[in-house]
């Protein structure tokens, strides 16, 4: 099976770490590849869980100063990594022009088509927690998207779980950013996760917020510009 040539890319598009133009290239390729839509869903929750760190701690346990030789190799890896992804795509054209010369030969034209998820990544074989979950209710007009919410205070913030589906639509195939965010006290905000879902995506996955149960106000889904969609708040 012919690896996707941007099966390395998933950390630095969740990260924002590619540059306008690849991150443009990659969101495209999103939208037909599910692949790499379930490895954005695995990391979404990366960013929030990062923004709790405490820069004091990390002084403590992470090592020295990197030496100077350090560009080098990152330069190096990029190099490497653009190497690769010129060799994929090379073996990837050789691979369907031989499909598209076979298909001549005997007359038989063939396709491919996505599955729907089953369900979240890694949850086979490994019985999730019993959360309560209740519905997120719509900001305005019901739109094609709907998420239950379920949240469990810890002593260090609240552990949120989220399912969330994208009503399937046949004139409409772009995958769109969403992202989940916390709403705490005095109007203060952390984002728990972001993905991107095409329609008839599902998606389920556990994040976390520093907002205690008791300082927790509500949790919105929003588009990536910031307007909630759907909305859960705390009683």
């Amino acid at each position: 099976m012919t690896r996707c040539e941007f099966a390395y890319d998933d950390g630095a598009y969740v990260l924002g770490a590619l540059a306008p133009a690849e991150r443009a290239a990659y969101e495209r390729h999103l939208g037909g590849c599910a692949s790499c839509r379930e490895a954005v869903a695995e990391i979404a929750v990366l960013p929030g869980l990062l923004g709790r760190l405490d820069p004091a701690g990390l002084e403590q346990i992470l090592p020295p100063p990197a030496p100077p030789r350090v560009p080098a190799l990152l330069a190096e890896a990029r190099q490497r990594r653009r190497r690769e992804r010129s060799a994929d795509r090379r073996r990837y054209a050789l691979t369907t022009l031989a499909a598209a010369g076979l298909a001549l030969l005997v007359g038989v034209g063939t396709a491919m088509a996505l599955p729907r998820p089953a369900g979240p990544p890694g949850a086979q074989g490994t019985p999730a927690p019993q959360v309560s979950m209740v519905a997120m209710r719509p900001v305005a007009a019901a739109g094609p998207v709907h998420a239950d919410l379920g949240l469990t205070g810890t002593k260090w913030g609240t552990e949120v779980t989220m399912r969330c589906g994208y009503d399937a639509r046949t004139s409409y195939g772009k995958a769109y950013p969403f992202r989940l965010v916390a709403r705490g006290p005095n109007g203060a905000t952390e984002q728990i996760g972001s993905w991107l879902a095409a329609p008839g995506d599902d998606l389920s996955f556990t994040g976390a917020t520093r907002f205690t149960d008791a300082e927790l106000v509500s949790v919105e889904l929003q588009r990536a510009d910031g307007t909630p969609i759907l909305t859960y708040a705390v009683p």
